[in-house]
């Protein structure tokens, strides 16, 4: 999904150079001007033929050329969530193009630091019918995409702040709970990931009305977007003015938290209740 938004804002801009506008070059693409459009506005699977006629409309060549046809090839592959009987409108699609997250986690620990039981917990709570497949296939898609705050080839650096709320909240049990905490210990000791606690004595502060996550793109060259979760469904933000306030939101909930050692403490002292 996200390199199809970048292939076509990169078409758009093409275009654009290129002194036409979408009715001027949609017929000579043979598209009606709304697909021309909905291809501009990621909507709908660019085929790769259809890329190599708007790049020769354009007038581009050379490494360019060659740049796109890839990056639409690319665009078109089934993403390995699909395996798992995910959509591609799903928050992992974009998750997995990321460079860099910022979550703030409220009521409960981040999808990419829960233990299995813990995430299943977490699932099993909330009124959605599932198969007993679907509910493996779920927990396994959330187990994966914690690989690669592991991964030398394509590392995913995670900054997070948990509000100490979630740490209290017994999910799935004590033992279950337990073990979550430990789990948190051992992967802040990893090198891409950087965990704070948002402790109680804070009292009122500027994410209390929900968690949030801001996605950074690195140099693909896709603006960040924000992202949040809530009881009803999940909200995907996008505009230069929404991504701005989730910044600015994370940076005052991050000046309210403990520091990296001060939280690991807590963490700890509370698994061993």
């Amino acid at each position: 999904m996200v390199r199809r938004r970048v292939l076509a804002r990169q078409l758009r801009q093409l275009r654009e150079h290129a002194g036409l506008t979408l009715e001027e070059a949609a017929p000579k693409l043979d598209f009606s001007v709304s697909r021309l459009s909905r291809i501009e506005n990621a909507q709908v699977l660019i085929d790769v033929h259809w890329v190599r006629g708007m790049l020769d409309l354009y007038d581009v060549g050379g490494d360019r050329w060659t740049e796109l046809v890839e990056l639409a090839r690319e665009a078109q592959q089934p993403g390995w969530w699909k395996a798992y009987g995910l959509g591609n409108n799903s928050y992992i699609a974009f998750e997995t193009e990321a460079r860099r997250v910022h979550i703030f986690s409220l009521g409960y620990v981040t999808g990419l630091l829960q233990t299995a039981d813990y995430a299943r917990a977490l699932m099993v709570a909330v009124p959605v019918q599932r198969t007993q497949e679907q509910l493996d296939n779920e927990v396994a898609a959330r187990l994966y995409r914690q690989q690669r705050l592991a991964s030398a080839d394509n590392p995913l650096e995670l900054i997070t702040v948990i509000d100490e709320s979630a740490l209290h909240r017994t999910v799935g049990g004590a033992d279950v709970r337990r073990a979550q905490l430990e789990h948190l210990v051992t992967l802040a000791g990893l090198e891409t990931v950087v965990l704070h606690v948002l402790p109680a004595s804070a009292g009122a502060h500027a994410g209390l009305a929900s968690g949030f996550t801001v996605l950074d793109f690195g140099d693909l060259g896709e603006p960040d977007m924000a992202y949040v979760e809530h009881s009803l469904g999940a909200l995907s933000l996008d505009k230069a003015g929404d991504v701005v306030r989730a910044k600015l939101t994370f940076e005052r909930v991050l000046s309210d938290a403990l520091d990296p050692a001060e939280s690991l403490a807590l963490i700890r002292r509370l698994a061993g209740e």
